[in-house]
């Protein structure tokens, strides 16, 4: 039943039934309670050509770009949704609160990723995290994790490198992980997301750097995030790795490894590598590439193959 016709059928029983309390509870004629229930249809008739008329008007410049053909409602969505799985929330003092040392401590965690993943159900076999370095102290420590969660979460770019890659992104607050030491990336402050208005005179800024020798001139220094990745990236997240600003990839298992179990890569080739290493990221594969492999394995057996 239309939302109009629901409209007219509640103004005339309403009316109707007003009428009828009235009638009872007073001298009235029946003549003058037909006349007010025959008032009260006309004011549903004209309340309804009201809102058609609205509606009408509401969709005037869609139906012009869009033609007959347009749907009665546009549904726009005003936010995506990125979500750990519960246990790895859960888990996650145990990870964040270590310090690792060694690129085997580092992987051996987004292989674990990658195997409770598909163990809980909760998404693909690929797992990854970032982790920062700390050359003054000798040691990394967890900055995000990322697991595969295109399923479960209906959407096809969740593999484990981008959720890594924007929680880490999220929780320094800048659009990239080339930051500065002292946590600027362009932002005055760490943690702050850009702001026009606070940055309006960065022109002028640099206009005035320009001035000052270059041999007085200090070079800061930048921190280093390092992802690590159960797996070779396919095409779409070797693109995010070299957007996303970190300064190290290092690889489990292998592009061959991921296809063996039906899953394709996409155009991905040693130039791929070669082009990050050139901007700057220092690439690290096959590391603990054979527990990395197994975890494909066992998904394999099973698991759904999730290509486009």
């Amino acid at each position: 039943m239309s939302t109009n016709l629901k409209a007219f059928i509640g103004i005339a029983t309403l009316a109707t039934a007003s009428s009828y309390s009235y009638h009872r509870t007073s001298t009235s004629s029946n003549f003058e309670a037909v006349c007010t229930i025959s008032a009260a249809v006309v004011g549903a008739i004209a309340v309804i050509r009201l809102m058609k008329q609205h509606d009408s008007s509401s969709r005037g410049g869609r139906d012009k770009c869009c033609g007959d053909d347009a749907s009665d409602t546009i549904s726009v969505e005003g936010s995506v949704m990125v979500t750990l799985p519960t246990w790895a929330i859960a888990s996650s003092e145990d990870y964040f609160s270590q310090k690792y040392t060694t690129d085997e401590e580092m992987m051996s965690l987004a292989v674990h990723l990658s195997d409770r993943n598909i163990t809980e159900g909760t998404g693909g076999p690929f797992g990854a995290a970032i982790f920062e370095r700390h050359p003054d102290k000798g040691y990394c420590t967890l900055t995000s994790i990322g697991m595969n969660r295109v399923v479960p979460l209906g959407n096809s770019t969740l593999h484990g490198e981008t959720v890594a890659i924007q929680l880490a992104q999220r929780k320094v607050g800048s659009f990239t992980l080339m930051l500065d030491v002292d946590g600027r990336d362009g932002s005055e402050e760490e943690g702050l997301f850009w702001d026009e208005a606070e940055h309006s005179n960065d022109k002028s800024k640099a206009t005035s750097d320009q001035s000052i020798p270059k041999s007085t001139k200090v070079v800061k220094g930048k921190r280093r995030f390092e992802l690590f990745t159960s797996c070779e990236p396919c095409c779409m997240c070797l693109g995010a790795t070299l957007w996303s600003g970190v300064s190290r990839i290092v690889c489990g298992a292998t592009k061959d490894d991921a296809q063996a179990i039906g899953f394709d890569e996409g155009p991905v080739f040693e130039e791929s590598y070669k082009h990050l290493e050139k901007a700057g990221v220092e690439v690290t594969r096959n590391v603990l590439r054979e527990e990395a492999a197994k975890v494909l394995t066992r998904y394999g057996t099973s698991g759904m193959i999730y290509n486009r």
